[in-house]
């Protein structure tokens, strides 16, 4: 793999998290106007406390749970 590929990869999952968080933010405002349903809601409330565990480690939310499968396994 070159360090370009791997660089790019990253801009591209970064990307894809901001463009995440947009569609919660969005999600969150439909939801308290009520022109969403609960379900919205519910990716809201995941995908923001996922992104909070992210701040709080420092780790990208994959990692972190690579890392527990990885413990239970042993």
């Amino acid at each position: 793999m070159q360090d370009g590929s791997a660089d790019m990869n990253q801009e591209n999952v970064e990307t894809i998290k901001h463009v995440a968080d947009g569609v919660a933010a969005v999600t969150a405002i439909g939801t308290v106007m009520q022109l969403l349903p609960a379900v919205a809601a519910l990716f809201t409330i995941v995908w923001t406390g996922m992104r909070i565990v992210e701040m709080i480690a420092g780790k990208p939310f994959s990692e972190l749970i690579r890392r527990k499968k990885d413990a239970v396994n042993k």
